[in-house]
């Protein structure tokens, strides 16, 4: 008889947090800081696994958010953090506060790595913006994009601007109801220090709503974040972005790719996502067809399929189970041979649909 692993169902619902920490660090550390630091440690203790964007959802802030408050807490020692030889950031270790000397390598206790899910390359790579982890270099950092305090006739007057109202119907449609005073001035900010075209602030409010990100501090910390990296297109807007979507990079590993998606796969997986509508698990099937059937053309192959199921109004699996045995019992149809009652005499079709398939994504 085969032996028998046990495990013990005993999975604590509290997260314990050192008072070395609390009488030590806690009082310099900001709210993005503090809120990181007491995730990772709630994620070591479960042993699940994150990503800088699982994290930058979590709590509405940028990846760039994220790395800044990792710094920080490296720079005090109370972590550290492992990065490729790409300079990519691939896993953490806490310190442990419990022992006297937390510079010991001894110290270390190791955090679940990144999820693997994920491309290293969707993570955001540490630069020099990111080796200013204290409260006053990030304001410092940011000061040149601080949002000006509007007084109510630079509000009108851009209110009244002859272009202003069709921007403001756009953000609203987006949003899905009108907007507050104080929203329009972030508008105003978007515009006037930004310096944002209003195709630049349309692409920024879809990109955030379509993330699920109504909320209008989000959106400023994202255009911030862009206008830091000297983004002034949609263009490079939606190359940048695609560094951190993980759903983009989950697509491309399915259909065996790597490394960052052409213009042309980044269309694709956006007509997939978007314009379809499909949920990850039914991309993720088509995928799998799609690597079982060639190993070229994997992306129109693939689009071949979706294609197909948007046209028949696949929502789910079951739907794709329906059409699969839909196919086979036209197959099996196609096959029987002729009947010798006379009202079957007549030439009959046999149709390779498999043929007929190959045919189609060809073209």
């Amino acid at each position: 008889m085969a032996r028998l692993t046990i495990y013990k169902d005993n999975y604590a619902d509290s997260t314990v947090v050192s008072n070395r920490f609390i009488d030590d660090y806690m009082k310099d550390a900001n709210d993005a800081q503090l809120k990181i630091y007491l995730y990772l440690i709630r994620m070591l203790n479960a042993s699940h696994a994150t990503s800088v964007s699982d994290i930058a959802d979590k709590f509405n802030h940028t990846e760039k958010d994220v790395l800044r408050a990792l710094k920080y807490w490296e720079k005090k020692q109370l972590l550290s953090l492992d990065f490729d030889a790409d300079k990519n950031l691939i896993g953490i270790h806490l310190r442990d506060l419990t022992r006297s000397d937390t510079s010991a390598p001894g110290a270390l206790t190791p955090l679940i790595p990144f999820d693997t899910a994920i491309s290293p390359a969707s993570q955001n790579a540490p630069g020099a913006a990111y080796d200013k982890p204290d409260k006053s270099a990030e304001e410092a950092e940011t000061a040149h994009y601080a949002k000006p305090n509007y007084s109510p006739d630079q509000l009108r007057e851009f209110k009244e601007r002859q272009d202003t109202a069709q921007l403001l119907f756009i953000a609203e449609s987006y949003i899905g109801r009108p907007l507050t005073p104080g929203e329009i001035r972030t508008i105003l900010f978007f515009t006037d220090i930004l310096h944002f075209s209003d195709d630049m602030i349309d692409y920024l409010i879809q990109y955030c709503v379509d993330k699920d990100k109504k909320d209008f501090k989000y959106i400023e910390k994202v255009a911030v974040n862009w206008a830091e990296e000297g983004l002034v297109t949609p263009k490079q807007a939606q190359k940048y972005s695609t560094r951190y979507d993980k759903n983009v990079y989950a697509i491309m590993n399915e259909l065996g790719k790597s490394g960052s998606p052409t213009a042309k796969e980044l269309e694709y997986i956006t007509r997939w996502t978007r314009e379809y509508g499909f949920a990850n698990d039914i991309i993720f099937e088509a995928c799998e067809r799609t690597v079982l059937a060639t190993d070229k053309h994997r992306f129109e192959y693939a689009e071949g399929i979706l294609n197909n199921w948007n046209k028949a109004e696949v929502h789910n699996k079951a739907d794709i189970r329906k059409m699969d045995d839909l196919h086979q019992q036209k197959r099996k149809s196609a096959d029987r041979p002729a009947s010798s009652n006379k009202f079957n005499q007549f030439a009959q079709n046999n149709y390779d649909f498999d043929q007929l398939e190959k045919e189609l994504l060809s073209n």
